[in-house]
């Protein structure tokens, strides 16, 4: 099974790491939360990736490109102009890298995928048609996330989630972080300081979606928003399921989220979202 990964987008919001580098190029822990992200899918056994490049996408191809040297140790023999990789500690990941452009929107650039997926939707959508007088759906899904973003979710569960209810898609609801501390006082005195508990109204799109190949046919072209316009007819239709995460989950919209992953990284025995061992 594929795992499409959105990693096109300027990442303005942290300009002062993405002005020679994609966002998903970001390091944490000296390497890509890009990598990162592929660490977690091939935990649970996905290994074939189809990543959708724009901005900066020569980065991200080179990080790939160069990666079994990287994680190789190297024999240089000039004598014969050879080089021999010993003691290998790669991953067996097949990854395409796409560039679908600089302009392009989240799901101009899915749609752009629909060839190096090894699908083909069969019939469009139709929101007039009710779910039970269609046919069955073939269980023939692929996975898609950003690649801004990382979590401790089960990816087995949550596609035995979706391949269980048959409808055309699924997200993973999440709680949002909030950004304030809050304080518990006796008098003058802090006795506890932790964040906000969010409340059940306050679930969000985190990723980690499973999608049918249908999806596909409901994208019109390259200026397609995929979240405000095709999972909202999605929705309407009656064919969107959220697949509820109650673990951890962060983004990295911010710079201050680039330094909160790095400490957690650094200072955890096990990062929350360090799935793999």
């Amino acid at each position: 099974m594929k795992a499409v990964i959105l990693a096109g987008g300027m990442g303005t919001r942290i300009s002062e790491e993405t002005a020679l580098r994609p966002k998903p190029m970001v390091e944490i822990g000296g390497k890509p939360i890009l990598w990162h992200i592929l660490k977690i899918y091939s935990h649970y056994g996905f290994n074939d990736f189809v990543i959708a490049g724009g901005y900066r996408v020569e980065a991200i191809k080179r990080f790939f490109r160069e990666y079994r040297d990287q994680m190789s140790d190297l024999v240089f023999d000039y004598a014969r102009g050879s080089v021999e990789r010993i003691n290998r500690r790669i991953e067996p990941w097949r990854v395409a890298v796409i560039d679908t452009g600089t302009e392009t929107m989240t799901g101009g650039r899915l749609k752009q995928l629909q060839g190096y997926l090894g699908l083909s939707a069969v019939s469009s959508l139709d929101p007039s048609l009710k779910a039970e007088s269609r046919k069955p759906i073939a269980p023939r899904p692929f996975m898609m996330t950003y690649g801004d973003g990382v979590a401790d979710i089960d990816l087995n569960a949550l596609l035995a989630f979706h391949c269980q209810h048959g409808k055309l898609a699924t997200f993973t609801a999440v709680r949002k972080p909030t950004s304030f501390g809050i304080p518990v006082l006796e008098g003058d005195r802090a006795v506890k300081f932790a964040e906000k508990p969010p409340s059940d109204s306050e679930w969000i799109n985190g990723g980690f979606l499973v999608l049918q190949p249908e999806v596909l046919d409901c994208i019109e072209g390259d200026q397609t928003n995929f979240e405000l316009k095709t999972l909202s007819e999605l929705a309407e239709a009656g064919e969107l399921m959220a697949y509820r995460h109650r673990g951890f989950w962060q983004p990295m919209d911010t710079l201050r989220d680039v330094r909160l992953l790095n400490s957690l990284w650094s200072s955890a025995d096990n990062p929350p979202w360090k799935v793999w061992r």
